[in-house]
């Protein structure tokens, strides 16, 4: 009887720096909504001012995405994450000598940009290849969930420095911490595993092949609401909860663990969202191993409808957004490492960067609505339900989309 294969590692110096990297990109990108109420009280902005500079930030982060991702394809992997941390540091340093929403919004395109060099298209990919097909959809997913151990953080931390310091201060802390991170960058050594075919197939011939196909079409779409509801939330559930919860009971349980506030009880909700989603998102890289991954992000889009419907027609009071938090959290990222995983599998490993990055296109485009249509329709309507409930009926949309979804893997140009 021949003994069973030894089972490799999971956590393997390139997971474990990618982890890193992750962790300190996502906290700095989750910490803004923070920032929404000091700058916009500091200079008398609308609230729109900062949501368009969000939103523009969302959007340079889907376009840098595919491009950081065909960079890493073409020159390296190490190159393309120091030039997203140089983007990112560059935009926060920046940022904090604007004094103008014009000047703020341009340069959140840096910001973008450097997101997209530190975030998912360029280290999943990695990631990805690096991992062995056993323990590639649960890599993906601890990746994943790093940044959502830095969500975790990100608000806490800013909202605590900005009891320190100024909001300009501490962005250059931030860009610090992102340029820090490259320290561990020479543990991101990845092989390139691909079939000969796939070695042989160029990026025009694969990115046709894509465009051919119904199933690629249909992720494209379907990613969008995720975009929409994260970002949205990231950058004005902090602002929907100090204006529209009910006051913190005084000598409460929340006010004994220093959630005296409706402003601290906002960036703590972005926190909880961030623990409850570390769960959540390696459930979907556990799921993503054994079960059809259209299905599992079909039912993970249903639940988010249900949640959102639920937590807007009930009265805001602290108990429904602690609650809305960890529900919303644990299907947070989930359709990250469903998504990812799908696009690999369907297309191989030799593109993903660039694939992946495509997808997380559309991604961002419903990130830039999510966060300006937040921003403009509460200077219209002074209440963000109308935009809330235009994120229901999208997320409604992408769990119907996935379903027609072919999970067969293509064949290469080259073999066919």
């Amino acid at each position: 009887m021949s003994p069973a294969p030894a089972r490799t590692a999971l956590f393997t110096p390139v997971l474990i720096a990618g982890c890193v990297i992750m962790l300190v990109s996502f906290a700095v990108r989750a910490s803004f909504g923070v920032f929404q109420i000091p700058i916009a009280q500091e200079f008398n902005w609308l609230r729109s001012d900062f949501s368009l500079a969000i939103a523009i930030q969302n959007l340079a982060w889907g376009i840098g995405q595919p491009l950081f991702g065909a960079f890493a394809e073409r020159f390296g992997d190490r190159r393309a994450i120091v030039l997203g941390a140089l983007c990112y540091a560059a935009g926060l340093i920046l940022s904090s000598y604007a004094v103008t929403p014009g000047a703020h919004q341009l340069l959140e395109i840096l910001v973008g940009f450097g997101i997209a060099g530190t975030g998912f298209g360029v280290i999943l990919a990695v990631v990805g290849r690096a991992a062995t097909d056993e323990n590639r959809a649960m890599a993906l997913a601890v990746a994943t969930a790093a940044g959502s151990a830095g969500q975790v953080i990100g608000a806490p931390v800013a909202e605590y420095l900005l009891g320190w310091m100024s909001w300009q201060w501490v962005f250059v802390v931030f860009a610090g911490a992102v340029l820090a991170s490259l320290l561990i960058l020479p543990l991101m050594r990845a092989p390139a595993p691909a079939t000969r075919a796939e070695l042989e197939e160029s990026l025009g011939q694969i990115l046709r092949r894509a465009a051919r196909d119904p199933s690629y079409g249909l992720i494209f779409v379907g990613f969008f609401s995720c975009g929409y509801q994260l970002a949205f939330v990231t950058a004005h559930f902090p602002a929907l909860v100090t204006q529209m919860s009910a006051p913190i009971p005084a000598g409460g349980f929340l006010d004994s663990i220093g959630i005296g506030t409706t402003a601290a009880l906002g960036a703590a909700a972005i926190s909880l969202i961030g623990v409850a989603n570390i769960l959540g998102t390696l459930a979907a890289g556990w799921a993503g191993r054994r079960y059809s991954r259209k299905y599992l992000l079909a039912g993970i889009y249903s639940a988010r409808t249900m949640v959102a419907a639920l937590f807007i027609m009930t009265p805001i009071t602290p108990g429904t957004v602690l609650l809305f938090s960890v529900g919303m959290g644990a299907l947070w990222l989930a359709t990250v490492p469903l998504t990812s995983g799908l696009v690999a599998h369907i297309f191989g490993l030799r593109y993903m960067g660039t694939l992946y990055g495509i997808v997380f296109f559309s991604h961002q485009l419903g990130s830039f609505l999510g966060v300006w249509l937040g921003g403009w329709l509460y200077d219209v309507y002074g209440s963000y339900v109308t935009v809330w409930w235009i994120g229901v009926g999208v997320s409604a949309f992408s769990a119907i989309v996935h379903l027609p979804v072919r999970e067969n893997r293509t064949p290469t140009a080259a073999a066919a």
